[in-house]
């Protein structure tokens, strides 16, 4: 009886808060408390008042629209007020529409884009497996609740894919499986066999065909016993109790005066908010009591605790002159796998390409030690992986791509962002230079795309010192993702670069007396310096796409092999392109689209004539 009452706490306040919003998602709320209250209550290991242990257990609400459920249980465990939970959805709220990240609420991620919850739980679970590899007391698990849309999402495949290949066994899913979704039931939307697919990716799977508290323990039992990731199918009713339950009008809008039809059926007649004396009681005795014992019990290693020291890094390395940033950066990686333990990644198959190789060998079943990450042609996945990892405690993940793929990985780089987490994306082939692979392989607006997007760190350097210095950026940030652009082609290191001062945003390669200012980033930076001498401009590098603007944008002219969109923010003359590229030898094309030196020099004079 005790369950249920605290179950139908749970749904009352839940339903409550979206009522007063006139925003959220019943049904959710209605169908999963049992679910919600059986994984918390029996089993999940979170302490309220040390909510960043590094040992406790992971709970991702990958089906994010069911945010008001997760605020009323977190209520229950003293995180959240009252007033917090009755500001549901409001201006200046904690208690957003979908759950934001913030781990002194409890709320270990934020979710909502469907899909992505999944592919940082595996990302958690990826980084456990990798910890407890090297320190015997890291020992928890990942759970998740997700939705039928979490799973018609492609990232879905991607992610839980690599989660059975690489066997990550701390990874427990429970599907809310109601058949029924916004729009329709899911019978008209996919006929997939979810046993059938989760057992041939890797996963235990296990059905809970009454949704009880009793059988949700069982199968969760079960799965912490498996030697595989397990995946907990568990039927359930949309809006359950409410006049509409089992229909997609009770998916996303407010019960409104049918709140009073799930009060009747619950036997609830206290205030909406209302926690019963019994319920508090009950979590007392369970999740917080048996977190407590277990964060008293966990003694950290000198070496753990060694490890989780925040230690920033200076790159002194001397690197080939004149060749692809992609081939200094591959250098600059070597350094940090072997001077930091926690820098850990790889690539979606193209690290022989991008030179972005781990340390420690591949991350495998056999190899839980290795850093280096294959992910496979999994580009999204890998973004939201890369999530996880960095959501977990002191890893410094970094990812990579041809930098036109970028596109896959913009949903994931959006939420690093949102989340500011330390995650470095290393894209390379980074313009029409590119060349022979033709304009569905040579990234245009990709630069404009990613400079566009708020907190994110986007560095193009131009040759080796500006590449260290792009790399000490990237580590030790300790609010930003960071994306890195660089180059296929072999560049012209410059001695007016400076790594130092890239650090600190836009600067200067040429000040002089001249009104007029040439503007670029990456490899045109090499032909903008040259033109500068000979015709006597001011030089600025914007490699580091941060900074304060400090010369004349009236007299300024931009250059760079990408989209002129945005750009009149440094100058009033444009250089660029604002088509797709072409197919060819990279000189040629550079030569097409007058990029090239001789043809760069004309332009400029005629702007300045």
């Amino acid at each position: 009886m005790i369950d249920k009452l605290a179950i139908n706490t749970l749904k009352i306040n839940s339903i409550s808060a979206i009522n007063e919003a006139n925003s959220g998602h019943p049904g959710i709320a209605l169908g999963a408390a049992t679910m919600m209250h059986t994984l918390f209550s029996k089993h999940l290991n979170f302490d309220p008042k040390n909510p960043k242990w590094i040992n406790r257990d992971r709970f991702i609400l990958s089906a994010g629209h069911g945010s008001a459920l997760l605020y009323s249980q977190l209520r229950l465990l003293g995180l959240i007020s009252k007033s917090e939970l009755k500001k549901f959805r409001k201006f200046n709220s904690i208690t957003a529409g979908h759950p934001e990240y913030n781990l002194n609420k409890g709320i270990e991620s934020t979710t909502g884009p469907l899909g992505q919850g999944l592919g940082m739980a595996v990302g958690l679970a990826l980084a456990e497996e990798s910890l407890r590899a090297k320190f015997k007391e890291i020992n928890h698990y990942v759970y998740v609740i997700c939705s039928d849309g979490d799973l018609q999402e492609g990232i879905s495949y991607e992610t839980l894919s690599f989660a059975g290949k690489n066997n990550l066994s701390k990874l427990i899913i429970m599907h809310d499986s109601n058949d029924c979704q916004l729009d329709t039931s899911t019978n008209l939307i996919t006929n997939e066999n979810l046993k059938l697919r989760m057992k041939s990716i890797g996963f235990e799977y296990i059905l809970v065909k009454k949704n009880t508290v009793k059988a949700i323990d069982e199968a969760i039992i079960k799965a912490k016993k498996s030697n595989k990731p397990s995946f907990i199918e568990i039927k359930t009713i949309i809006g359950h109790g409410s006049s509409k339950q089992g229909t997609s009008e009770v998916h996303g809008k407010p019960l409104g005066d049918d709140i009073e039809n799930v009060k009747k059926t619950l036997n609830w007649n206290r205030d909406g908010y209302y926690i019963p004396k019994k319920v508090i009681s009950l979590y007392e005795k369970t999740i917080l009591k048996r977190s407590r014992e277990a964060f008293n019990k966990f003694k950290p290693s000198k070496e753990l605790n060694e490890y989780l020291k925040n230690k920033p890094i200076k790159i002194e390395i001397e690197i080939e002159k004149n060749i692809a940033t992609r081939a200094s950066s591959g250098e600059v990686i070597k350094y940090l796998n072997k001077n930091r333990n926690n820098w850990i990644g790889g690539s979606a198959d193209l690290s022989s390409s991008t030179k972005a190789i781990g340390g420690d060998g591949i991350f495998n079943i056999n190899n839980k030690k290795g850093r280096h990450i294959l992910f496979g042609v999994r580009e999204f996945g890998m973004g939201a992986i890369a999530n996880g990892m960095a959501l977990h405690s002191n890893l410094k993940p970094f990812v990579s791509t041809f930098f036109v793929f970028s596109d896959y990985m913009k949903p994931a780089i959006r939420l690093a962002s949102i989340m500011k987490l330390p995650i470095t994306y290393v894209f390379t082939h980074d313009s029409i230079y590119v060349g022979e692979d033709g304009p569905t392989h040579e990234p245009i607006e990709q630069l404009a795309m990613l400079r566009s997007v708020p907190n994110l760190n986007v560095l193009r350097p131009s040759d080796e010192k500006e590449v260290k210095a792009a790399y000490e950026i990237a580590y030790n940030s300790k609010l930003n993702p960071t994306a890195i652009i660089l180059t296929r082609q072999n560049i012209i290191s410059l001695n007016e670069t400076s790594k130092n001062k890239m650090k600190k945003g836009y600067y200067n390669l040429i000040k002089n007396n001249s009104k007029w200012t040439l503007v670029s980033s990456g490899s045109e930076l090499a032909n903008s310096l040259k033109i500068g001498k000979e015709l006597n401009l001011n030089v600025v590098s914007i490699s580091n796409f941060n900074g304060n603007i400090t010369w004349d944008v009236s007299k300024a002219i931009s250059i760079e092999a990408a989209t002129t969109y945005g750009m009149n923010r440094f100058a009033k003359y444009n250089i660029g392109i604002n088509s797709f590229g072409e197919s060819g030898p990279g000189e040629k094309i550079y030569k097409h689209f007058k990029l090239d030196k001789e043809s760069l020099k004309k332009r400029i004079l005629k702007i300045i004539k």
